[in-house]
């Protein structure tokens, strides 16, 4: 079958026929392991590029490690060129998602040719490993991320009014605990006690603000009970959505169930003898007599 696609092409109509298949096609062996191995380089790139920003592994090996990078940036160049080469649709790769992932993965070194540091966003290779989901192609992951997607649209509104609730509550104590506390006590403006209670509430507690007064301590200890009820509910309402939307997909695999045991143990007709008709069906699909004489 191959053979008689190639027949009749150029032999830049053959290289390019056969690159795509190799870089385009995740079903085939040789697609697959393209993409494995496309993965693991991105890996050790971001990995090489986080070696770097530590200081003392930087002060040993800072030139090998610009060295693996520009390996890394040549590869990954030499990928992106080939795919605009042989895609179908150039531009509409280029434009693409992927394709200006592709590209920004590999700009930053080229850039930091003429401004100094800027190859550090090269990290944005890591954005590359969302191929892992093309790779794999996992039907069941695809699902659950649409019924997430889903759930999070069906709950967007509920959400939004629960956001903007806790937010008149926090800048409503925040305006309590500047006047409460005051600026000797380092809540020197609304804005900041508003931060204080922001902070408090989603329980994180950065430690710069400690409120003095008893009734400032009072108002913190409602906002730290409180802030554990807060995080819980956006969590709720997005799990009763999945809880929905997994409802729904187990009402129509039923049907479809139920549908496909009606096809298998239909009635026969008695004219035809052909068998597979729905219990429902009131002529057979075959001859179109009745299948009720």
């Amino acid at each position: 079958m191959t053979n008689y696609n190639l027949q009749g092409k150029s032999k830049m109509d053959v290289f390019r026929q056969k690159v795509y298949i190799v870089i385009y096609g995740v079903n085939t062996p040789a697609g697959k392991a393209f993409d494995v191995w496309l993965l693991i380089l991105i890996l050790l790139s971001v990995f090489t590029i986080m070696l770097e920003s530590v200081e003392g592994i930087d002060q040993l090996y800072h030139k090998e490690l610009i060295v693996l990078e520009w390996i890394f940036t040549i590869i990954f160049t030499l990928e992106y060129a080939l795919r605009v080469l042989v895609s179908r649709r150039p531009l509409k790769y280029i434009f693409s998602f992927y394709g200006i992932i592709d590209l920004l993965s590999i700009f930053p070194m080229f850039l930091s040719i003429f401004i100094k540091g800027s190859h550090i966003l090269t990290s944005l290779r890591i954005l590359r490993l969302l191929r892992l989901f093309r790779v794999f192609r996992l039907m069941e992951f695809m699902e659950e991320s649409s019924k997430l997607k889903v759930a999070l649209l069906a709950s967007r509104a509920k959400i939004m009014v629960f956001l903007y609730t806790v937010l008149i509550i926090a800048v409503l104590i925040g305006t309590m605990m500047f006047y409460i506390e005051g600026p000797e006590n380092g809540f020197t403006s609304i804005p900041k006690s508003v931060f204080y209670t922001i902070v408090t509430l989603t329980t994180v507690g950065f430690g710069d603000m400690v409120p003095a007064t008893p009734l400032g301590q009072f108002l913190s200890m409602i906002l730290m009970v409180t802030g554990y009820g807060i995080i819980a509910v956006p969590t709720g309402i997005v799990g009763v959505e999945i809880a929905k939307q997994s409802g729904r997909t187990n009402d129509n695999n039923k049907q479809e169930r139920t549908n496909k045991h009606n096809r298998l143990n239909g009635i026969v007709c008695a004219h035809c003898n052909h068998e597979g008709h729905r219990n429902d069906a009131e002529y057979c699909y075959y001859c179109g007599h009745s299948l009720h004489i």
